[in-house]
């Protein structure tokens, strides 16, 4: 499906998340969004496709329209249903479930493709994606190992995130709340942050080919509707005004911390700051196997 047909489809995709009862517009720019990315990786009619880190499902609707009534998705999640707010992802999947997307679509939260207990056969998937969610690893040792958990499933890899090199200034405020957060998680306050585990594209990169995947092609992606840099402003000041948080770090640490984050408070807008660009890359998995676990990472 090109660039366009998918564009053309986003108000009615956005339309039937259950977020856009709360906000519309702003689902209809997250809907964009993906749209765009879906159709600049090609995936056809037919196919099937493994998506980690499904979230509320705004890339799953997309990805689902793409593959057309002949195509499935299977969208997991480590997190359980209840998680998420002001709707939780098992009520987003719920009403994607109900609707004319729903036969498309198989959700399992509370999965993690590391467990033993969850494999698929070799080649089951034309595709497997990571759209915004490799932040949220522990660290960069458990995303490796992901990718070369789920390489033989799947022919190729569709993969997005945000690119830490600012493009212009008023992209400082969001790169400054994700390294804070970055920072908090690394000194040992773990899984407290909206982000855990910032990395720059080029170590994407790099952990590609330690998972056994060739990259083949790799773009910017624009991002100038999304209102990602408000959110993880905000999330990073909550963070800083929690007690425990900032607790576990050593001093320093925190110091360092709490400094940074008055330059946050300086150069952030109250809203509208812009969101850093994101970047595309596809690749294909190696016929060689992958190296061992990377560890301490």
């Amino acid at each position: 499906m090109n660039h366009s047909d998918l564009l053309t489809k986003a108000p009615s995709l956005a339309a039937g998340m259950a977020a856009a009862d709360h906000s519309p517009d702003v689902q209809l720019s997250q809907t964009r969004h993906r749209a765009a990315l879906v159709a600049g990786w090609h995936i056809a009619p037919g196919s099937t496709v493994l998506e980690l880190g499904c979230g509320q499902g705004d890339m799953t609707a997309v990805l689902a329209e793409a593959v057309g009534p002949e195509g499935h998705v299977v969208a997991v999640d480590v997190a359980a249903p209840s998680y998420g707010a002001p709707v939780t992802i098992g009520e987003s999947a719920a009403r994607l479930a109900a609707g004319p997307l729903g036969a498309r679509i198989d959700f399992r939260f509370g999965t993690d493709v590391l467990d033993p207990s969850v494999d698929f056969p070799e080649s089951t998937f034309d595709h497997v994606v990571l759209a915004h969610c490799s932040w949220y690893f522990a660290s960069l040792g458990q995303l490796r190992d992901t990718l070369a958990r789920v390489r033989p499933w799947a022919r190729r890899l569709c993969f997005t995130e945000w690119d830490l090199t600012p493009a212009s200034d008023d992209q400082l405020a969001h790169l400054l709340a994700v390294l804070i957060q970055g920072q908090i998680e690394a000194a040992g306050s773990r899984g407290q942050g909206n982000v855990r585990t910032p990395f720059s594209r080029e170590s994407l990169l790099r952990l590609l080919a330690e998972a056994g995947w060739t990259a083949d092609a790799g773009e910017p992606v624009d991002t100038g509707e999304l209102q990602d840099g408000d959110w993880e402003i905000a999330a990073c000041l909550d963070l800083i005004g929690s007690h425990q948080p900032l607790a576990a770090l050593p001093e320093p640490v925190r110091q360092l911390v709490l400094s940074q984050a008055d330059v946050l408070r300086a150069v952030a807008k109250p809203r509208g700051n812009r969101a850093l660009a994101a970047y595309s890359v596809t690749a294909r998995r190696h016929t060689t196997p992958a190296a061992g676990p990377v560890e301490g990472r």
